[in-house]
């Protein structure tokens, strides 16, 4: 068969790679100019880095053989993540259980309460109980109105802003589930997986299996529209005016975006296309000439903040991977109708500049060196309550016309692992 493939993020490039393999004629339109998605790296202190934040868990099965069949899994880091929480004007650590129960914020009743709620998640394994209530409702009757107050509800706006309220429990369990199984029987220190060298090297090695394949990659090429024929799919009319004829099509792409290349489609499958909501993505990244934090993760408890965390990478991954330069990522959720989301990286850093000084007050623009901004306007879903009713079938009511892309990524969060799982779900399905 001839399949086309719009989106060389990880689920476009995991179909191709299978499809290919199991001899079909695939071709892959991508509209940047560099394949991985929001995994695509950049050259920065003399070494390749994510444009947005990444690292793996040890429960994440499907990337890390992938790796192996790759021959990328020698490249594989498995490195102690050290994570904190920023409430009331001070870092507090959160590594380990021990440091739970230092948390003063909380009293002790609270803190033992909190981490008995988070082992129990880790050991529940029927999410489907939690689909009809939310995680405030859950967790202000199970973990407390105080722990709420200080942890859950500031993570949880932070992560969805003012739709937090409507998030379903049930994404909060596969978020947690995550979590906690890169810890030693749920409870030791996390270690997290690093690739040597960035996992935009994991992209650029499924483009090259792709066309070593047979495959075609084409980047710098939108897809402006799919000819429909008869209630099939006949192919995919590009930018330029070109039409490249398939088989079949496969769309990797957000739900917005899909719709506005198929105005034919049903309306109650395209109803349901629709109705999910996103949040976009803000991932500013700064090179420092000094160590902004003692931590990697720092998860920030304050609503006044106009970020939801900073990742510090020469926390996780030695300096002297980029040239003994530190860096920080500082990363936020928000409404691409939001202000900040139109600033230059100019204005945005400006914004940042007051709030990054109150974490570390010795912090100036003395510290920069070079800075970047990333962003991404369909990046969070926004996962209410009894959601996997919601989620769109990935065979359309068009014959040869596919979907496949984070709505569809349920009860578990986004991320690498469930890209690679969606790109071999949906080739085996098409083939």
């Amino acid at each position: 068969m001839r399949i086309g493939i719009i989106g060389a993020g990880l689920t476009g490039l995991t179909a191709a790679f299978e499809l290919t393999r199991r001899g079909h004629k695939v071709t892959l339109w991508e509209k940047e100019n560099a394949v991985g998605g929001e995994a695509a790296a950049f050259d920065i202190g003399g070494n390749r880095l994510e444009k947005f934040y990444h690292h793996i868990f040890m429960s994440d099965k499907a990337l890390l053989g992938l790796l192996t069949e790759l021959d990328l899994a020698s490249s594989l880091q498995w490195l102690p993540s050290h994570v904190g929480y920023y409430y009331s004007g001070k870092i507090h650590n959160f590594t380990t259980p021990v440091d739970l129960l230092r948390f003063k914020p909380l009293g002790i009743t609270d803190r033992l309460r909190l981490g008995l709620v988070s082992l129990y998640l880790q050991r529940y394994t029927q999410w489907q109980n939690f689909e009809g209530i939310t995680a405030q409702e859950w967790l202000l009757k199970n973990a407390g109105k105080r722990s709420y107050e200080v942890i859950w509800g500031p993570l949880l706006r932070g992560k969805f802003g003012d739709t937090a309220p409507q998030i379903s429990m049930a994404w909060l369990w596969g978020r947690i589930r995550m979590r906690l199984g890169s810890r030693r029987q749920g409870i030791g220190q996390e270690r997290l997986g690093y690739l040597k060298g960035s996992f935009g090297r994991l992209g650029e090695s499924l483009a090259q299996r792709v066309q070593s394949g047979g495959g075609a990659i084409y980047l710098g090429t939108p897809v402006k529209r799919l000819a429909i024929q008869d209630g099939r799919v006949a192919g995919a009319i590009l930018t330029n005016g070109d039409i490249s004829s398939q088989d079949a099509i496969i769309a990797t792409i957000s739900s917005p975006s899909f719709l506005s290349l198929v105005p034919e489609m049903p309306s109650e499958y395209a109803g349901k296309v629709g109705q999910t909501r996103y949040l976009a993505a803000l991932c500013m990244v700064l090179t420092l000439k000094g160590q902004f934090s003692p931590v990697y993760w720092l998860n920030i408890g304050d609503s006044t903040f106009p970020f939801v965390a900073t990742i510090e990478q020469t926390n996780f991954v030695s300096p002297s991977e980029y040239g003994g330069k530190r860096i920080l990522y500082v990363s936020n959720y928000l409404p691409a109708s939001s202000p900040l989301f139109r600033m230059t990286a100019d204005e945005l850093l400006k914004h940042y500049l007051p709030f990054l000084q109150k974490i570390n007050p010795r912090f100036d623009t003395g510290w920069i060196g070079e800075y970047h901004l990333f962003k991404e306007e369909y990046a969070q879903p926004v996962v209410p309550i009894n959601y996997s009713g919601q989620i769109p079938a990935h065979s359309t009511p068009i014959k040869g016309l596919y979907l496949s892309n984070t709505t569809q990524i349920y009860p578990e969060d986004r991320g690498m692992n469930q890209a690679i799982q969606l790109g071999f779900k949906i080739a085996g399905l098409v083939a």
